[in-house]
């Protein structure tokens, strides 16, 4: 297979960078190697291999190129794209038990047959013309569907997040950058409602919390884990190092730094 001329190739609505997932989508990966996490589990992606990544749940993931190179198939099933799909087909999901953000699926050689097919549809920026758009993602749909029929109940449920406990969820996610509207939403609630439960479970505001929580974990992998401040800032869900460096001196009168060369 030769993928040199397609770094990233898109078929459908773009998705957004941030780590909120709004959109299922399917990834394959042609070169270099991808590691994925979403709060519990890490995910590792090598060329050939493939995934669903799930609506509604959080993720973020490491690239590393190969000789060079990075290259990569995303197919966007979005919401619109996929209840004309179940109408089409007569397909009905049901609330699944998954909780993964990243679902591997059975590997099959109509995958591989499939990205070779979408080759001649390209065009110069690495996308497919809308014309094709809808009928190569609903050929590869339908083959990732006969391979795992599992993904229906994952891909066809159109419901809202229902209310989780919250407590456990921010323990879990506390490193996730997204706004405190996204923490709402995918926790069922309401801003006010998330807002209300949060402050009777941890006598704090969200923001507060956060960075205090996020500020704890940098603490304890600089001093124990050895680990260089540049080195997860961002994994602890700041932006850039000198707003991880300012609130760390804040908090514990020290820079990151400082502590490391304790």
């Amino acid at each position: 297979m030769r993928y040199t001329e397609i770094k990233s190739c898109y078929i459908g609505p773009e998705i957004s960078p941030e780590q909120f997932i709004a959109e299922h989508f399917f990834l394959y990966l042609a070169k270099g190697t991808i590691e994925g996490y979403d709060g519990i589990s890490k995910y590792h992606l090598k060329p050939g291999e493939y995934c669903i990544v799930r609506k509604n749940h959080l993720a973020r993931y490491n690239k590393q190129k190969q000789d060079g190179e990075f290259e990569k198939v995303v197919v966007i099933f979005d919401t619109d794209f996929l209840e004309k799909f179940a109408i089409k087909h007569k397909v009905i999901g049901q609330n699944s038990i998954n909780e993964a953000s990243f679902v591997h699926i059975n590997k099959s050689d109509l995958v591989p047959n499939f990205i070779l097919s979408l080759m001649p549809y390209y065009n110069d920026g690495g996308e497919i013309d809308d014309t094709f758009s809808n009928i190569k993602r609903e050929e590869l749909l339908l083959i990732l569907l006969k391979e795992n029929p599992q993904l229906v109940d994952i891909l066809f449920d159109f419901a809202p997040p229902e209310k989780i406990d919250l407590e456990a969820y921010m323990n879990r996610n506390y490193k996730f950058n997204i706004s405190m509207e996204r923490f709402a939403y995918l926790t069922g609630r309401s801003i006010s409602g998330f807002k209300r439960d949060f402050a009777a479970i941890f006598s704090d505001t969200p923001s507060r919390w956060l960075i205090q929580r996020r500020l704890q974990e940098g603490y304890f992998l600089i001093e124990k884990k050895g680990k260089k401040p540049s080195d997860i800032y961002l994994d602890l869900g700041f932006e850039d190092p000198s707003h991880f460096s300012f609130a760390f001196k804040k908090k514990y009168g020290i820079t990151p730094s400082a502590v490391l060369q304790k």
